[in-house]
């Protein structure tokens, strides 16, 4: 049983997925490698002059795998309530989490599937986002959604922030207290 599982390992799951693992929790990334970002050319990224949308994407799975979170490369089908948490089938089996957090990018049609609610995008180019609040919570306790398909703007930079932002949001309903994760130079 994994903490958190992330579906989609573009600059909002990868970022999710970093924060989490980072924190100790057991972090499950499931990616299609289908994400948008994968085609992307990057100048507007605070701290990186430039990079592909490939390179970004790339770093970001690394950076999550330092810290432990799992890499699974598959295509999600399907998730469902089930005892402590939710059954997430992919093309490659089965997986089980406490937590759920959509980072779909442009697609919402898994969380319509899973009975998630969805509300028209406000985005260009994207039809439909998943309704959920400021904290990324649903409308089903325990999934979340982060990033393009939780209606903020496309951009590598807000995306990346907003997985962070529903990461630690997670963490600290899990660990009871808010969570700051802060390192420290060290000389």
């Amino acid at each position: 049983m994994y903490d958190i599982a992330i579906i989609g390992a573009g600059p909002a799951g990868g970022s999710a997925a970093l924060f989490a693992a980072k924190a100790g929790k057991k972090i499950l990334l499931l990616d299609s490698d289908q994400s948008v970002t994968k085609r992307a050319w990057i100048e507007n990224h605070y701290g990186v002059e430039e990079i592909t949308g490939v390179d970004l994407v790339e770093t970001g799975k690394k950076q999550a795998k330092k810290f432990g979170a799992e890499l699974v490369q598959t295509k999600t089908v399907n998730f469902e309530k089930a005892n402590e948490g939710f059954k997430i089938e992919t093309e490659n089996g089965e997986f089980e989490a406490k937590h759920i957090i959509l980072a779909t990018g442009m697609l919402a049609d898994l969380a319509e599937k899973a009975g998630v609610n969805t509300k028209p995008g406000t985005e260009p180019r994207i039809k439909t986002i998943i309704n959920c609040d400021a904290a990324g919570k649903t409308n089903i306790e325990g999934i979340w959604a982060a990033g393009t398909c939780a209606g903020v703007s496309m951009h590598t930079i807000i995306t990346a922030g907003d997985g962070a932002k529903v990461a630690i949001n997670i963490i600290s309903e899990l660990n009871g207290e808010r969570y700051v994760d802060h390192d420290i130079l060290k000389k």
